[in-house]
């Protein structure tokens, strides 16, 4: 069964032509929306091609043929291209509407498994979505006919999201709420902790106060800063079991922290994607990060907890 839908697909390589192109470019130059209908298994499919559409950059929606018969017609305007599946083209759900279509002003596109179908005449574009034999035993049971129709569609949505140059940003505006979306458009900003609950000492600070303020902000770190919070070095919980266990004794009440802070810290601007930041976390093997402006002035901080709790990971 699998054999057969895949080569199903395979076929349509073969039958691919200039009136692919040509239904692109109706597209392209669509100034309203593109609606897809169909009843059926092909209903379910026109579904999916609207919806992948729609996700991709050309504006689309499904319109049920009966629903369409019965006052949903009315969602289409001249302005659109109409796009009816039907394997045979001869399904009379469609043919009752697409006169009606035609007569409104918008252009018509057909998928269908005949060439010589009444859909097929219809249509401004006709598109071979069919298949030499279904996977059903029987013959009967639309299953690569189905599958044909799926692809065609999808290669569709492909080609117009190539022509329209519609990338990854943009794929994640219209998929704020999916992971690729929350990567893309979730900047450092966003998340990252600012104010008070930025664990900072200044540069003079003894040991004592730096592990204070390391205990009361709960980051495992302090940032070490000057008077105009210009970042000298960052201490974290690291460091202090370096220092603890460097294998001396060691004065803690004489000590300052800018003696045992590591210097020049990793840090991030603001506007970076928090994803950048999860990517150099991750390479560095640190659990917190400086969020900080081309001046190298504190601005923030971030702690991987934080990006958990974004669901950027």
């Amino acid at each position: 069964m699998l054999r057969i839908e895949a080569q199903a697909v395979l076929d349509l390589v073969e039958t691919i032509d200039g009136l692919f192109a040509q239904a692109c470019r109706l597209i392209l130059a669509c100034r309203g929306r593109v609606v897809v209908s169909g009843i059926g298994k092909s209903g379910h499919v026109a579904r999916k091609i609207a919806a992948t559409l729609a996700s991709t950059g050309t504006p689309a929606f499904f319109v049920h043929p009966a629903e369409a018969s019965h006052g949903d017609l009315g969602m289409v305007t001249s302005e659109d291209v109409f796009i009816a599946l039907s394997n045979s083209g001869e399904t009379e759900e469609l043919l009752t509407i697409l006169p009606l279509v035609k007569r409104q002003g918008a252009r018509l596109i057909a998928l269908t498994g005949n060439a010589g179908s009444a859909m097929a005449r219809h249509a401004d574009i006709h598109l071979y979505a069919g298949a030499s034999r279904e996977a059903c035993p029987l013959n009967l049971a639309p299953t690569a006919s189905t599958t044909a129709a799926l692809a065609l569609g999808d290669a569709l949505a492909v080609a117009l999201l190539d022509a329209r140059g519609f990338g990854s940003a943009d794929f994640a505006r219209s998929h704020p709420g999916g992971t690729l979306g929350r990567q893309l458009l979730t900047l450092v900003s966003d998340v990252m902790r600012t104010g008070e609950a930025v664990p900072h000492v200044p540069l003079e600070s003894d040991f004592g106060k730096a592990l204070l303020e390391i205990t009361r902000k709960r980051m495992g770190m302090v940032a070490i800063v000057d008077e105009a919070q210009y970042i000298h070095g960052i201490f974290t919980d690291g460091d202090l079991r370096r220092v603890l266990g460097g294998g001396h004794s060691v004065d803690l009440g004489r000590l300052k922290i800018r003696d045992v802070m590591t210097k020049t810290p990793v840090s991030i601007t603001p506007d970076a994607l928090a994803v950048e930041a999860v990517r150099i976390m991750e390479e560095r093997k640190i659990g917190q990060i400086l969020v900080a402006g081309e001046d190298r002035k504190l601005l923030g901080a971030l702690h991987f907890h934080d990006l958990l709790v974004a669901k950027v990971v």
